[in-house]
């Protein structure tokens, strides 16, 4: 049996935590993660647990109404074989994305990792016996990749949790409810995480299934986190305007500043970096019905409105139970990634553009260089409102062939060789 509480250095390292970081005020020392993190534009979002081997995604827990006791039995054949991490980082480096986000605990509570504070997790509880986490984490440093880290607030299997409202027919026992006992074991968790596996950034998920009223004293999570670890970047998924202590803010299946997916209702823009999480497919964890992906072109074009935006995209994998990622997918990163070889420039290290976006596209920009992301356009000719800019050259960026442009007081009209019939027919245009 693993040991249940914190040693005394932990125990220390968590209280003088709680009061190292003014609460709202960014540590000093990870203003250049954050700039790191805003650049880099694309990362690849990892769900992948014992949930897969349900294949029927990662909420199966919870929507299946299954009895979480029966649920965790199941660990004990879970047996990713097929499992590289090697072979997921260069699936990873080529698809262009500069970070990974792995889910290393989910909503039913069983830990990717080798935890000291659980028998609930990989190594322990699973005939596999090798930690997952530690071997993506070797991995992204050899090919050179930021590792970020999952972790979900809420748990569909402890008792201690207090129940929300994501898995009410779980099964769980409600009298033995104590979040002071819960928050204790999340913080030994994730000093552990940090300690062990020393992530770029944390990412959290599970705000949303308690009441706006429950105290989830993020505030002191939040500063044991940047007391461990100052440069460690800190999400939180919950669906709101950023709050006291994070480092870059999340919207779930949308853009910034849109809500076609009714997460983001009131969500204000904040002035941290931004990041949009979304799925390939209509599934975080692996599901053998879901097989709706979306095709490659339709997610290079959603990477491109994305920066446009300002933002990153955190594209989302379900990897199979077997350990390996699904064809559909690596094809799709596959596609990102030569894309963006020819590309890139116009996406990583960018701004969003002058040019909010249109139904034609986005710009984004780079010094003196506004990129024309032309995505959908039925006309030979693109006026561009550039009022107070002057444009002093205009070239298809595919090729460096010039484009023709008229200038007039508001802005230039672009005069292409042809309807744009490409994924994403860039013009680039120096300015002053």
């Amino acid at each position: 049996m693993k040991k249940v509480f914190a040693s005394m250095a932990l125990l220390f390292a968590m209280c003088s935590g709680a009061s190292a970081q003014t609460p709202g005020l960014p540590p000093a020392g990870n203003e250049k993660a954050r700039q790191e993190f805003a650049d880099s534009k694309f990362g690849i979002f990892i769900h992948f647990g014992f949930y897969s081997m349900f294949a029927q995604g990662e909420w199966y827990l919870s929507y299946g109404n299954v009895d979480c006791h029966e649920y965790a039995k199941a660990a004990s054949g879970f047996y990713p074989s097929k499992f590289d991490a090697d072979a997921w980082a260069e699936a990873i480096k080529a698809s262009g994305a500069r970070y990974v986000c792995f889910t290393t605990r989910h909503h039913d509570g069983f830990s990717m990792f080798d935890t000291e504070y659980s028998d609930y997790d990989i190594v322990d509880a699973s005939p596999y016996k090798k930690d997952i986490v530690r071997e993506m984490a070797e991995a992204c440093k050899r090919h050179g990749i930021k590792f970020h880290l999952y972790y979900s607030l809420i748990d569909w299997t402890r008792d201690d949790y207090p129940g929300g409202w994501s898995a009410k027919n779980a099964g769980k026992d409600a009298k033995k409810a104590d979040f002071d006992s819960y928050f204790h074991f999340m913080k030994n968790q994730i000093t552990e995480l940090i300690r062990k596996y020393d992530p770029d950034a944390l990412w959290f998920d599970g705000k949303w299934d308690q009441p706006s009223s429950f105290d989830w004293r993020l505030d002191e999570l939040y500063a044991l986190i940047h007391s461990l670890k100052p440069s460690c970047l800190i999400g939180n998924n919950h669906h709101g305007s950023p709050l006291p202590g994070e480092d870059f803010q999340l919207f779930e299946r949308d853009l910034p500043g849109e809500n076609t997916a009714g997460y983001s209702a009131g969500q204000e823009i904040g002035q941290l970096p931004l990041e949009t999480c979304q799925t390939m497919n209509g599934s975080w964890g692996y599901s053998v019905k879901d097989q709706n992906y979306k095709t490659g072109n339709a997610l290079i074009q959603y990477l491109v409105r994305t920066a446009g935006k300002g933002a990153n995209l955190l594209l989302n994998v379900g990897p199979q139970a077997n350990g390996e990622i699904p064809e559909a997918a690596t094809a799709r990163m596959k596609a990102i990634g030569e894309w963006l070889n020819t590309y890139g420039e116009t996406i990583y290290g960018t701004t969003a553009g002058d040019i909010p976006e249109h139904s034609w596209g986005v710009t984004t920009r780079r010094g003196d260089k506004l990129y024309v992301h032309i995505l959908d356009l039925e006309d030979q000719a693109l006026f561009i409102p550039l009022a107070g800019k002057k444009v002093k050259k205009a070239i298809s960026f595919k090729d460096k062939s010039p484009v023709r442009f008229t200038k007039t007081k508001t802005g230039v009209t672009l005069e292409l060789p042809q309807v744009p019939d490409e994924t994403d027919y860039v013009v680039e245009l120096t300015t002053d």
